[in-house]
């Protein structure tokens, strides 16, 4: 116990990684999800969707729980039915077609639900066809909702109409209503932060909204210690790792010491960025601050040993993990074996998989995704799908990823007829299929030279009104 006292977490992790950091050069740029996720959901709850409107019952009279979940309901209910009136009048907008009249002869009440639901309709049916004539219609009913009197624009509804702009490549009026929100008293959040950045291509503009965010008086960062964590969490999103490191070095200018949620980030980025001897520096530096790992340190870790094929020190950090009262979670299990999955050590992630049943993890639907598109990556169909079965069986049902490595594999084995039986059996489940697994069955079978059975997925995808417009990507694509 004494010499856990002596050796730090933190140099404890970093002996770990020591051992392999110069073996794996440029092959560190995949398979870091489930590093960076946890990033993500951190302070989503910071800007919620939500509606600021309740009908004058339900505020009277609170003393009767099931008249309010009651009436809290039917409101609900009712908005989301006006809203789909709404979204009727505004597809017959056009040449000698009055749309505001015809908005006002529905005679509806406006609210923050009802303006939310008609605003998420138009950013749902945006498609490459339609971008121009969305934006359009999205505006219109932005002004004509905001014009009554007993209604206000919120932020959610300012960013709802950002976020349709920035669909529809309307980048001026994006920038534009963002000034108008701004000159109304709205404080820009790290939500109004993540529209801009995710519509910057070029990094000079990016470079410039990190400036303007960094010197706003009306920037509300909260839960985050002060503006610049707000700003590095926000980036790890759209992956704009070289931003990172460039607003790390603007916030020590500016003489904001970094914390542990501020070292992660900027690990992440660097290890992403393949500075690997900077990541190393980082993780002393950590140290010497007095930072011990936390839940999203570890995870890193984990992966860049899983990736490096370091089984054995990644048991020794696990073991660690557990001496210092933080025990390893589905996560932190999932990180490892995507990471050794990839490294091709399918015998590691097979033990680290009964070694996490052992200490009471439940493997749930992403877990067995790794492990089955480890297998069907190493040529072990067998053994996927007897994984595939075993997670059917414990509750746990496939995702769309899940069906796609599996497809994948029946393809690559040359078994079409339980390909094309297992992409069935995914809708009957209710699983819809996304493209990718229409362009994965499609291209195998192509490949096999059965095109009929290549056209009758393709006519299947239009006749359920999926991915029309990215058929064309079937045709330019050469098998």
């Amino acid at each position: 116990m004494m010499r856990m006292h002596i050796v730090s977490h933190s140099f404890f992790a970093y002996r770990m990684l020591r051992h392999h950091s110069s073996s794996r050069g440029s092959n560190f740029f995949n398979g870091f999800e489930f590093v960076e996720e946890p990033f993500k959901i951190m302070g989503r709850n910071e800007d919620k969707d939500c509606f600021e409107e309740e009908p004058a019952t339900l505020r009277e009279g609170g003393s009767d729980n099931a008249g309010h979940f009651g009436g809290r309901k039917y409101f609900i209910r009712s908005a989301k039915n006006d809203a789909l009136k709404v979204l009727h009048v505004l597809k017959q907008d056009g040449p000698g077609f009055d749309t505001k009249e015809a908005l006002r002869e529905l005679g509806l009440r406006i609210s923050g639900l009802l303006v939310r639901e008609v605003l998420l309709g138009i950013l749902r049916s945006t498609d490459r066809s339609s971008k121009s004539r969305c934006a359009k219609l999205g505006y219109k009913f932005f002004i004509w909702s905001g014009a009554h009197e007993n209604y206000k624009h919120t932020a959610n509804s300012y960013h709802l109409m950002m976020e349709i702009f920035a669909d529809c490549d309307e980048f001026k009026a994006m920038w534009r209503l963002l000034d108008e929100m701004i000159e109304k008293g709205f404080p820009t959040t790290a939500r109004t932060f993540n529209i801009l950045i995710c519509t910057c291509g070029e990094a000079g503009l990016a470079k410039r909204v990190v400036e303007r965010f960094i010197k706003s008086k009306t920037f509300n960062f909260r839960p985050f210690k002060h503006s610049y964590n707000a700003i590095l969490h926000c980036l790890v999103a759209p992956r704009q790792y070289r931003l990172i490191e460039w607003v790390y070095q603007q916030m020590l200018a500016d003489s904001h010491s970094p914390d542990i949620l501020t070292y992660n980030i900027v690990m992440v980025a660097n290890y992403r960025l393949g500075k690997l001897d900077r990541f190393h520096r980082l993780l002393n530096e950590m140290d010497a601050q007095g930072f011990s790992p936390d839940f999203h340190t570890y995870n890193i870790l984990l992966h860049v040993l899983g990736k490096g094929d370091k089984p054995l020190a990644a048991l020794n950090l696990l073991n660690h993990m557990n001496e210092v009262g933080l025990a390893p979670s589905i996560l932190h299990f999932t990180t490892l074996m995507d990471g050794l999955s990839r490294a091709g050590n399918m015998d590691a992630c097979s033990y680290f998989f009964n070694e996490m049943i052992k200490k009471g993890c439940i493997p749930d639907v992403v877990c067995y995704t790794v492990m089955i598109t480890g297998y069907i990556a190493a040529g072990e169909l067998e053994k996927a799908k007897k994984l595939f079965n075993e997670m059917i069986l414990k509750g746990q049902l496939p995702n769309v990823f899940t069906y796609n490595s599996m497809i994948r594999g029946f393809c690559m084995a040359g078994r079409f007829s339980e390909a094309c039986s297992l992409f069935k059996e995914m809708e009957e489940r209710g699983c819809n299929p996304n493209f990718i697994v229409y362009s994965t069955l499609v291209s195998n079978l192509r490949n096999a030279g059965k095109l009929a059975e290549a056209h009758e997925i393709i006519r299947h995808m239009v006749d359920q009104g999926q991915y029309a417009h990215l058929v064309s990507k079937f045709r330019s694509k050469r098998y």
